[in-house]
């Protein structure tokens, strides 16, 4: 297992091209479907190995199962959008982890494990998460050794100043998130309400920047104006993008200032939906600051590379 320096020193940022992998529900709402869209944009900093469908189920999905068949797909689409069709993509699990020792096969998990395993604590794989975090659990259930070679950058939980931790990501799989966040693997949080929900736009603004610009952007104007009218009905709307952050931090330098981040001990996410603490626990990274104008202008453009900010 790592040690604290060892981990500390694998969570500095990154410098020149980085290699990820991307672990997304991306049926669920709109802001994966950016995320992607940025990930894939950014050639001059990230090389994206691999998209990874994760499980999910709310109302848009009838089960895990369908919501991560119906991300499979819905990467594809996005993918298709963006003439990029030659990226690898596989099919996640299908269910949640049944406990905290058991994992949960799947083309994704197996993918992960290959893949990690031809990197090093010096150089490693970034598997950016922004779906319950099934996928990669069961991966480090597996293979526990892929700790030592990876970077876990995960949208979960909520700020430590949030009155409970009953994120969607983290509440779907609250044994994943142990497993993960007991395995000593390099990890930096991004906290969801508190911090990652000041990433939000507006019809409006998405108007001015993508409108016309690509059929990419068409695509995520019109989903993200059509799911905020049906919710809105009618009300004055903002839309929280917070998917994007995951990549953000990636693409963030002291140029950019895109967020700001400090080491913490890891909490423990607990099956009560809130958070517990241990302060001999190894650290971990967390942000706590989103330069909002800062990330959006970043993200549009590389999305619309033609527009001039």
């Amino acid at each position: 297992m790592l040690s604290n320096e060892q981990i500390i020193k694998m969570l500095n940022r990154p410098e020149g091209l980085v290699d990820m992998v991307l672990d997304t529900d991306t049926f669920n709402e709109i802001d994966d479907q950016y995320a992607i869209s940025y990930a894939i944009s950014a050639p001059e900093r990230l090389r994206v190995k691999a998209f990874y469908a994760a499980p999910f189920f709310n109302e848009r999905s009838t089960g895990p199962a369908d919501g991560m068949e119906k991300s499979y797909h819905e990467i594809k689409k996005l993918l298709k959008l963006a003439g990029k069709e030659d990226y690898p993509v596989f099919r996640g699990p299908t269910s949640y982890l049944p406990d905290e020792k058991t994992p949960v096969a799947s083309e994704a998990m197996e993918d992960l494990i290959r893949l990690a395993m031809t990197y090093t604590s010096e150089k490693p794989l970034y598997v950016v998460s922004i779906a319950a975090i099934t996928n990669i659990a069961s991966a480090l259930l597996t293979r526990p050794e892929i700790a030592e070679r990876i970077v876990v950058v995960w949208l979960g939980c909520h700020a430590l100043h949030w009155e409970d931790n009953y994120e969607f990501n983290v509440r779907q799989d609250v044994a994943a998130a142990r497993v993960v966040f007991d395995s000593g693997v390099p990890l930096v949080m991004l906290p969801a309400q508190g911090i990652v929900s000041n990433f939000a736009t507006t019809g409006p603004e998405l108007e001015y920047w993508l409108r016309g610009k690509n059929p990419l952007c068409e695509y995520l104007i019109d989903h993200t104006i059509e799911a905020a009218n049906e919710y809105a009905k009618g009300h004055v709307w903002s839309r929280t993008i917070w998917d994007v952050t995951g990549i953000g931090w990636l693409m963030n330098d002291s140029k950019k200032q895109l967020m700001r981040d400090k080491i913490v001990p890891r909490p423990i996410p607990e099956y009560s939906h809130h958070l517990s603490w241990d302060f001999r626990r190894p650290p971990c990274r967390m942000v706590y600051h989103i330069n909002r104008d800062g990330l959006f202008e970043d993200l549009f453009r590389h999305i619309a590379p033609e527009i001039r900010v």
